[in-house]
């Protein structure tokens, strides 16, 4: 679906924006394939602002985000930045591809149903993208709730001088490794610890995400969006110059004005989310005790952070929590849109 004009009748000048590519107008394949090569590249740059998160969440005590990572980086050299990133990795490709057809097939259909019942296009896209946010999240945490539970156990081992919690010792070799052993202590329901709350935590804030970058787009267009952007001019028969009433923004505009509304999503994800976000870390990476009992259950969780820290302990992370996802909402959104353009059938449809 298109986004039309940025604000219908408030400006004398219409935007004219590039349309959507939804999901028909796709080269599965190329999708795809393109798809899991630069998305690997995003997750490794930002690797390191989610360790730092995790290890943050799991300390015992307030320790500041810098102090975190000067520790890692003195004691376990920058491979301590990318502790379980070969594991996050292996499960990101399924899990993202999973996501982007879920997302795109959400969206399409969505999109044309509330278009059929008469829904305004501006609302009509918000819809579309909620409900796609909403779905993708739940089909996607089948995959990364295991490799979170893993990738995480990794992420925060060995790290006792950060006052973290001693069942956190060095006991995994690698992923394979920490995968046999949780398997063999928990079963199948330890590689999906926490994967409730991740529901919780993720789905609704998918479906925040994706709605309000369909709105942000729009108020950052119509705020801003007729600055930046070049008069479409046209020659008449004559060959004189005529100015249309048309503002065509060109490529770099539009990576901009969507750069800028994932940025302004994400922030707003990041907050309403981060107690949720803290308590599911701590159930993912918490094991049985020496005695065999069970970790603690979420109301545990949450008594033991207020007894920590009061209920700002839920907290913790949020700094490079903001802006993990903030970076990321900016460099997933202009990735994921320049994907869909690469991947286009009619490359035509990017000019039209």
């Amino acid at each position: 679906m298109n986004l039309g004009t940025a604000e219908e009748e408030s400006t004398a000048e219409e935007i004219d924006i590039p349309p959507d590519i939804d999901w028909q107008m796709l080269d599965k394949s190329k999708f795809f394939f393109l798809g899991a090569a630069m998305f690997s590249g995003v997750s490794a740059s930002l690797y390191p602002a989610v360790v730092l998160k995790t290890r943050q969440q799991v300390a015992l005590s307030q320790v500041s985000c810098i102090k975190t990572a000067i520790w890692i980086l003195k004691h376990e050299g920058f491979r301590g930045l990318y502790r379980g990133f070969g594991t996050s990795l292996t499960g990101t490709i399924p899990a993202r591809a999973l996501y982007m057809a879920a997302l795109e097939v959400t969206k399409s259909n969505v999109g044309m149903a509330a278009t059929r019942l008469g829904i305004p296009e501006p609302s009509a896209a918000a819809i579309a993208n909620a409900a796609a946010g909403l779905s993708a999240a739940i089909a996607a945490q089948m995959v990364w709730t295991p490799v979170d539970v893993i990738s995480q156990r990794l992420m925060v081992q060995c790290g006792d001088s950060q006052k973290v919690s001693n069942a956190f010792s060095c006991k995994y070799l690698n992923g394979i490794d920490a995968f046999q052993k949780i398997l063999n202590t928990d079963g199948i329901r330890g590689l999906y610890r926490g994967f409730g709350i991740s529901i919780l935590t993720y789905a609704p804030s998918n479906a925040v995400w994706w709605a309000s970058y369909s709105v942000a787009q729009r108020l950052v267009w119509s705020g801003m969006g007729c600055f930046l952007c070049q008069k479409d001019d046209e020659r008449d028969a004559n060959g004189v110059n005529v100015e249309k009433n048309t503002l065509r923004p060109n490529a770099k505009t539009v990576m901009a004005v969507q750069g800028a509304s994932a940025a302004m999503a994400g922030g707003v994800s990041a907050l309403i989310t981060m107690p949720l976000d803290t308590i599911k870390t701590r159930l993912q990476v918490l094991d049985r005790d020496e005695n065999g009992r069970k970790g603690p259950s979420v109301g545990q969780t949450v008594r033991n952070l207020v007894k920590e820290g009061g209920w700002m302990a839920c907290y913790r992370g949020l700094g490079p929590r903001w802006a993990s996802m903030s970076m990321s909402a900016t460099t997933m959104i202009t990735t994921y849109e320049f994907l869909k353009r690469l991947s286009a059938k009619n490359r035509e449809v990017l000019t039209s």
